[in-house]
């Protein structure tokens, strides 16, 4: 979901635990958001399995930040990002953190920038822990390959199966019921952000292109337009 005020985004890549071959799709995906003015990959380069990072650091602007390993089977690379994501916090104006990594040991990270009214994207593995995608505002996985990423794209969850999701029906209407006016009728904007707030959303998983389609599919809303100062906008409301 996309608003049309733009975040300042400051990317944080864990070499060790993401592919430099999707680079590309994780810079496409926060240009959605906003400008990621910010951008480093830790870890230690004169390791040959981080070699194919070479390129695409480059490529993409990217400031690669040198770890070597202190000890053998250990590195620095957790820390040194948790640091600077607390200093970034701290003394840069950034709305949104997009932490590539599907290390587990991010997750208190994750849960601080939250607490501290920050957005947080996540990218990972499949493997990815639990509580790190949950403590993000929007989680993506990195691994998904392409068969299964044109089914999803593909398929469109039904009405009825959608009804059958109670905890996303609760998030729906717990949105729309919190932000709504005296008749009623809440914006879509706010009632996107609201349910983002709340955890990892992506209203594609269901194979709906806007949020406005996804309520429209719902005979539990109705959705209408808006149209204030030559801009059109939606809204969604309960039906009756």
């Amino acid at each position: 979901m996309c608003s049309t005020t733009k975040d300042t985004i400051c990317l944080l890549i864990d070499a060790d635990n993401s592919p430099a071959a999707k680079i590309n799709f994780i810079i496409e995906e926060l240009a959605s958001y906003g400008v990621v003015n910010i951008r480093r990959a830790y870890g230690n380069w004169t390791k040959r399995a981080l070699h194919g990072w070479e390129k695409v650091l480059h490529d993409h602007a990217i400031q690669p930040i040198q770890l070597f390993d202190m000890v053998k089977g250990k590195n620095g690379t957790d820390i040194a990002l948790v640091i600077d994501a607390m200093d970034i916090l701290y003394t840069k104006e950034v709305q949104t953190f997009a932490i590539a990594s599907s290390d587990c040991d991010f997750t208190p990270l994750i849960m601080r920038l939250r607490a501290e009214g920050k957005k947080v994207i996540g990218f990972g593995g499949q493997n990815t822990p639990a509580p790190f995608i949950n403590g993000c505002t929007k989680f993506l996985y990195l691994d998904e390959d392409a068969a299964a990423k044109a089914r999803r794209k593909s398929y469109k969850v039904s009405a009825a199966e959608l009804k059958e999701n109670t905890k996303l029906m609760q998030t729906l209407i717990t949105a729309v019921e919190t932000l709504a006016d005296h008749d009623g009728w809440a914006d879509l904007a706010p009632v996107g952000s609201h349910i983002s707030n709340q955890g990892p959303f992506d209203h594609r998983t269901y194979g709906f292109a806007r949020l406005r389609d996804l309520f429209g599919a719902l005979d539990t809303f109705e959705v209408k337009t808006a149209q204030q100062n030559n801009q059109i906008s939606y809204r969604v409301r309960l039906k009756t």
